[in-house]
């Protein structure tokens, strides 16, 4: 062992050459790697560590060069105090030497070198190289650490690897056969060690990066059956199924793991946190719940009321949840504190929006039934239906329907002011848009209010108001609703006030005329006998719409039977001369009606005569004939006939034939009864003939539709005008008389046996 505790090593490298590799001499910014006759420098490096010559490694290391006239080219003497320090050093050196030997191979370095051993071997001389002896082993005066050695390798990257060649897949064959190399690579490390946790999570994870994530819950699967106990295990599982969004499966994972290793608080956080991540506030509560029956479980019972009403308190009143507050009131039923219960879910209930405590609806009415009375159990029921109503028309205020089933509820089972209160709620959503179909269901909540108000709580002024506030609140220049003004004209009679029910009529007429309200208001005049009221109501009534047939009549049939004959007969003549009417043919009818009661024949007769004029229906004839016939007097018939043969011939220019038949059967019916054989046999000839006729069909866009079947009447007087049609008729003649002709030349036998039969 050398003095001063040191250890001295010799090293030669082995050269491929004659020549070894110096060390950098002082004031030298390269290293010359010597080989043969080449003197070249391979590289030169201008860092601050070359600057100083011989900086190789740490503190612990000296190199000595020594300048060449001292020493050979290939000697080298370390110094080193620690063995350690000198094997780094050493390893350095061999990897500085095999970068150089690998470009030496590659032919760039010893090209003269290769030149002289190939003409050597060709002349059947191989050249030995010698190995150089080493002289001079004292220690060189510059000394280079073993720091400065290993930051120079670190620098050129000789102790790193180059990566390996990036291998492109061209087609599945070749995707399969590497998947294929790549699994039994895993499996076999796997099988060498199944206890080595990183095994299987690198292999899940190469499968997760190839997307086949059936494969690496297998395998996750696989490595739980060896080591259930694994936390990372656990995570990793999960954490991949989040990656992949698998919300469901990550929630399965979390649940086995927690369940597996309760106390690992790791399971909770991220559990947790993912489903916050998620928006699930439920999911997240669901931990306090399990907290909570762990508790329960091992006989802690205060314990558990504690994480009950922490997690009530962190959760306050932004995200109640009704599965947490029936767990809370279970636990406390277990326990037998029923007023605890009864407590918390009334505090539930009224927190928490109602469409998202039916569950907590349902679990308080079990409880009721179990351990309450009747009284409560109803109130539960009722309590139940009114929160829905209530969430209806908070979502919705313009939800008649839901009102209307909301005050049903309250008017069965609450005191006035509480319906009232719900009322005025109602019919304080009015609609947001002036038009009549949007006001329809609602003005029925002001009718039901007021109802309600004379009815059920026995009020008669308030009533008044509420019939007042709605009449005031409907825009009667755009609409109106008749039904509230005679409602309210009703209730002030009901009342015996008849001037309140008068002025509110007279109003209405004033402000929104409409028919509803002239008839409601006549209706309600003629009820009390108030004729001459009466009278002048339909003077405006008439006024306002002259085209109403039905004001006409009503009107005439007061005046008839006030017996008034001639003010009746003016109202009809003054009805008929109006230039518009809705049904003329109800007025003439009423008219003549009128006339035939009154016996007035020739009046009759003469308005049959003016509505002719007027119109040229089958109906007017056949009506007109029927009147004369029934007048009873001499020549009736003959008038009846003569009636029949005038309409006749003035509907021969008609296009609706089947009016035209019409009239032909009604006069066949009356020759029937009061004519002659010679009168039936005129008739019988004026009939039609019925024949069966094609035509083509247009659709809509007008393109052909086809063909159809129809029925056509032929009149006597239209085929004697179209000789066409006779000629239509001969040939069909001949034509049946040459197909019988063919058929008796074809089988002539068949004839004679015909014959003889």
């Amino acid at each position: 062992m050398p003095r001063g505790g040191e250890y001295h090593g010799w090293i030669n490298p082995p050269s491929p050459g004659d020549g070894p590799r110096p060390c950098v001499p002082e004031g030298q910014a390269s290293v010359t790697h010597l080989t043969g006759n080449s003197k070249k420098p391979h590289s030169t490096h201008s860092s601050k560590e070359d600057a100083q010559p011989g900086y190789h490694g740490n503190d612990a290391a000296f190199v000595t060069a020594r300048e060449e006239g001292q020493r050979s080219p290939s000697e080298f003497r370390f110094r080193f105090r620690d063995p350690v320090c000198y094997r780094k050093a050493l390893w350095s050196w061999r990897a500085l030497w095999s970068d150089l030997w690998g470009l030496v191979r590659a032919g760039n370095l010893l090209k003269p070198a290769a030149a002289d051993m190939a003409a050597s071997t060709a002349a059947g001389k191989q050249r030995i190289p010698k190995v150089a002896k080493v002289k001079n082993k004292a220690p060189a005066e510059v000394q280079i650490t073993a720091e400065q050695l290993l930051r120079e390798a670190k620098e050129r990257e000789l102790e790193l690897l180059p990566p390996p060649p990036q291998q492109k897949i061209t087609d599945e064959e070749e995707l399969n056969d590497y998947k294929l190399r790549k699994r039994k690579t895993f499996e076999d490390n796997i099988r060498k060690n199944r206890t080595v946790i990183s095994n299987w999570i690198k292999y899940a994870q190469w499968e997760e990066s190839l997307k086949e994530i059936q494969r690496a819950r297998s395998i996750y699967e696989r490595a739980l059956d060896v080591d259930y106990r694994n936390i990372t295990l656990w995570l990793k599982y999960a954490e991949m199924e989040m990656k992949n969004r698998q919300v469901n499966h990550a929630r399965n994972i979390w649940d086995r793991a927690i369940t597996t290793l309760p106390r690992v608080n790791q399971f909770w956080y991220k559990y947790t946190y993912m489903e916050e991540m998620l928006g699930n506030i439920a999911g997240a509560r669901q931990n306090w719940i399990k907290y909570a029956r762990f508790e329960e479980k091992h006989a802690y019972f205060a314990h558990a009321r504690k994480v009950y009403e922490r997690a009530v308190e962190f959760f306050g009143d932004e995200h109640m949840d009704e599965h947490l507050y029936v767990a809370f009131a279970k636990f406390e039923e277990n326990q037998k504190e029923f007023e605890r219960v009864r407590v918390i879910y009334k505090y539930a209930l009224d927190r928490i929006p109602k469409h998202e405590a039916q569950e907590l609806f349902k679990n308080y009415t079990i409880f009721e039934k179990k351990f309450g009375d009747r009284r409560g159990i109803e109130d539960i029921i009722v309590s139940k239906r009114r929160f829905q109503y209530e969430e209806e028309v908070k979502a919705n205020p313009h939800n008649y329907d839901a009102w209307f089933d909301y005050l049903r509820l309250v008017e069965s089972d609450a005191e006035a002011e509480t319906v009232r209160e719900v009322y005025e709620r109602a019919i304080a959503n009015v609609p947001p848009i002036q038009e009549k179909r949007h006001w329809k269901r609602y003005i029925y909540l002001w009718i039901n209010y007021a109802l309600y108000e004379e009815l059920e709580a026995k009020d008669p002024e308030r009533t008044r108001q509420v019939y007042q506030a709605s009449l005031e609140l409907i825009p009667h220049k755009k609409f109106t609703f008749a039904k509230m003004w005679l409602y309210y004209a009703q209730f002030e009679i009901r009342q015996k006030n008849l001037p309140f029910a008068r002025r509110a009529l007279g109003t209405s007429i004033g402000k929104c005329p409409k028919n509803k309200l002239f008839k409601g208001y006549i209706e309600l005049e003629l009820q009390l006998r108030e004729f001459d009221r009466c009278r002048k109501l339909y003077e405006k009534f008439l006024e306002f719409g002259p085209e109403n047939c039905t004001s006409w009549i009503k009107f005439a049939e007061l005046e008839t039977i006030l017996g008034d004959i001639e003010r009746a007969r003016a109202i009809y003549e003054l009805a008929i001369s109006q230039p518009r009417l809705d049904m003329p043919e109800v007025l003439w009818k009423s008219y003549i009606d009128f006339e035939i009661e009154q016996e007035e024949t020739e009046r009759t007769r003469n308005l049959y005569r003016q509505l002719l004029q007027r119109t040229q229906h089958v109906k007017v004839w056949i009506s007109f004939a029927q009147f004369e016939l029934s007048s009873g007097k001499e020549g009736s018939v003959a008038k009846c006939r003569q009636i029949y043969e005038e309409a006749n011939k003035t509907m021969r220019n008609c296009e609706e034939k089947e009016e035209r038949l019409m009239l032909l059967e009604s006069w066949r019916s009356f020759e029937d009864e009061f004519g002659t054989a010679s009168d039936k046999e005129r008739v019988d000839k004026l009939m039609p003939e019925k024949v069966k006729k094609r035509r083509k069909v247009q659709a809509d866009d007008g393109s052909d539709a086809g063909w159809e079947e129809y029925y056509d009447y032929i009149f006597p007087e239209d085929a004697a005008n179209q000789p066409n049609l006779k000629l239509l008729a001969m040939a069909k003649l001949w034509k049946k008389q040459q197909q019988e002709k063919e058929a008796a030349e074809q089988d002539p036998d068949k004839d004679v046996d015909e014959s003889e039969s």
